[in-house]
């Protein structure tokens, strides 16, 4: 069991600090809102992950190809229009901090987010997916201390980008508008790339 715990945590410290559209998501809301509001996000893995994980172990690898690139395109376009959407904002407001958006409604685009990208499907069907299997074969205890261990250690990292870049955004100005189009720009080429891959323009990673 303490292997697995290991591997859990090892693998959470991997996801969590490789940077990707969800990290992308969860720095321009925080600073587009602060962290009060965005910080529930945290767990959209959490509740997303549920469904993921039982196709990605059961089902996913009955379906043909197209599947995925179905997958790659619908969460290209997502992100797209999460990209526009957080850009209107800020145009409109003319500053970073809004009341506009509530918890409820951030934690509804990253659970929307999460289903359509390929990544998690991706993820549990090939690392954590056969690790989860392992476990249970083991002990019911073993497969959910390793669960425990992935999402204690990948939510902590999670929350720990919403604080520090919430107190970033309050430096300064200039810091913030310069991370903030980083991102912005980070996370449209993340919707260019999936959209490419699904369409055939770039050969899938």
């Amino acid at each position: 069991m303490f292997e697995l715990v290991s591997q859990g945590v090892s693998i959470a410290f991997a996801a969590g600090s490789i940077p990707g559209p969800f990290t992308t998501f969860l720095i321009t809301k925080t600073l587009s809102q602060g962290w009060r509001k965005t910080i529930v996000a945290i767990f959209a893995p959490l509740i997303s992950d549920i469904p993921i994980i039982f196709l990605s172990v059961v089902v996913l690898r009955q379906f043909p190809p197209e599947i995925i690139r179905f997958i790659q395109f619908a969460g290209g376009v997502f992100l797209l229009w999460l990209a526009y959407g957080i850009w209107k904002q800020f145009r409109a407001g003319g500053t970073f901090q809004t009341n506009d958006p509530n918890p409820r409604k951030t934690l509804s685009q990253a659970l929307v987010m999460n289903w359509l990208s390929p990544g998690p499907y991706i993820f549990w069907a090939t690392i954590n997916g056969p690790l989860l299997v392992q476990g249970l074969n083991q002990s019911v205890w073993a497969g959910a201390a390793f669960l425990a261990a992935f999402y204690g250690t990948f939510l902590g990292i999670l929350g720990a980008y919403v604080i520090i870049f919430d107190r970033l955004g309050r430096i300064d100005a200039r810091i913030t508008r310069a991370i903030f189009m980083v991102t912005l720009v980070i996370m449209v080429v993340f919707a260019l790339r999936l959209i490419g891959e699904a369409t055939g323009i770039l050969g899938a990673s």
